[in-house]
């Protein structure tokens, strides 16, 4: 049973979608618009840096209040440490997948980027500040926020590996596979020069 709920808390928690509380409140389908994406930086590109910060606020902190709900859960039912460590994974995992494939979206939301920040943040406040140097660097680097996302994943799964072996580490793998199946596009758009660069991202004002 605790299972069963440690899954399905995440999974619902991952379905609470910033970009379309933002758009019912701006009267905006941000999905069907501009990068024809449910996530912060499309609501960037179409209303401005400040809404899409609030929409990586909501997209981070749902992650985390789904951890901390399931956390306290495992401790209610007085499961073992190893196993708790192991489903919180899973409860993370399951925020992404909602994150990713909303249940009132038709299955087809947010990139889970700042959800995966959410699930960093949690896991350990100081490897996150490194996450986050890490993004900006290559996102910096390269213009494209994108692959700034890539180099956050692989951080984490190599952080993961070291610090608490390789069979959690399997698990954020899967956080990987997840990002790869979101961006392919944005990958595609790179070879062909169409991605929309962190710079012009500069030159937008919120609405």
């Amino acid at each position: 049973m605790y299972i069963f709920l440690i899954v399905m808390i995440g999974y619902l928690f991952g379905c609470v979608n910033g970009s379309q509380i933002i758009g019912k409140v701006k009267d905006i389908n941000i999905k069907s618009n501009g990068m024809k994406n449910a996530g912060a930086t499309n609501t960037t590109v179409l209303l401005g840096w400040r809404y899409g910060f609030v929409v990586a606020f909501i997209d981070v902190f749902k992650a985390i209040l789904s951890l901390l709900l399931a956390a306290m859960l495992l401790q209610q039912y007085n499961v073992m440490l190893e196993l708790q460590i192991v489903l919180l994974y899973a409860n993370a995992l399951f925020v992404i997948i909602g994150n990713n494939y909303p249940l009132q979206m038709g299955f087809n939301g947010g990139k889970g980027t700042a959800t995966l920040f959410g699930v960093v943040l949690f896991v350990d406040g100081k490897f996150a500040v490194t996450g986050l140097f890490i993004l900006l660097l290559f996102a910096a680097f390269t213009n494209y926020f994108v692959t700034g996302t890539f180099m956050l994943y692989m951080s984490f799964i190599c952080y993961i590996a070291y610090s608490l072996g390789r069979g959690l580490a399997m698990i954020t793998f899967l956080f990987l596979i997840l990002f790869l199946l979101k961006h392919i596009e944005n990958f595609r758009r790179i070879m062909n020069k169409e991605e929309v660069k962190i710079t012009s991202l500069f030159r937008r004002e919120a609405s």
